[in-house]
């Protein structure tokens, strides 16, 4: 069996997440040894300082959930959390340009967070259960052309989550160097394992105690 922490980016995005829930799971990331934290850009500042002393990084969220900005605005947001302390950014790709054709607009908005993260790590959330499959062969080639470090599943806040069909299509295409994160739905360590046997590298997900724990969570991101 796989040694899950270092898999697990800890997870809490919801609208209503107040101080006292980011501060459980940036306990719980420091106990557990977890990758990293995924909080909102809001939170990014505040987590940096509170990780400073661990070796838990600090992931955050750009154009979430619904990846409708310009690439101008999202390349903004990659910058203003760099400043703030993000070592890692999951940006939400223009699903509709993807929908419409407009690949080269795809291209630039993803283009412009890759070339404003400097040195953090960027990953191409790509919302799996909007796309079809050749859409998401397209954006995940496109993701790989233009240096993202990973292509995402989901958000966790559209019609569903990880598949472990959807892990190995992306594995597939983008080849056996670049991240695959699975995200949404995984809520016990068979869901971790089974994404991880199918080509994931990172699991996004906010049961990670749950899985650590060998239990199973009853719902979440």
């Amino acid at each position: 069996m796989t040694k899950l922490n270092k898999y697990i980016d800890h997870t809490i995005l919801k609208a209503d997440a107040a101080k006292e829930k980011v501060d459980q799971i940036i306990d719980e990331a420091k106990k557990y040894d977890f990758m990293s934290v995924c909080i909102n850009p809001t939170w990014v500042e505040y987590a940096a300082k509170e990780l400073n002393d661990s070796d838990v990084k600090v992931c955050t969220v750009i154009g979430f959930p619904l990846g409708a900005n310009t690439p101008e605005l999202k390349g903004f947001e990659v910058k203003d959390a760099v400043a703030n302390g993000a070592d890692e950014v999951d940006m939400v790709i223009n699903i509709g340009a993807l929908k419409s054709g407009n690949l080269d607009l795809v291209e630039r908005d993803i283009k412009a967070v890759v070339d404003a993260s400097g040195e953090a790590l960027t990953k191409v959330i790509i919302e799996t259960c909007l796309l079809t499959d050749e859409e998401k062969v397209t954006v995940c080639e496109i993701a790989k052309k233009v240096g993202a470090d990973f292509v995402k599943t989901s958000t966790g806040f559209s019609t569903g989550g990880a598949t472990v069909e959807d892990i190995a299509l992306m594995r597939k295409t983008v080849g056996p160097d670049m991240g695959v994160k699975a995200s949404g739905g995984i809520y016990s360590e068979a869901d971790a394992q089974a994404m991880i046997e199918a080509g994931a590298t990172r699991i996004g997900t906010s049961a990670g105690v749950a899985i650590m724990e060998g239990e199973k969570a009853k719902d979440g991101y």
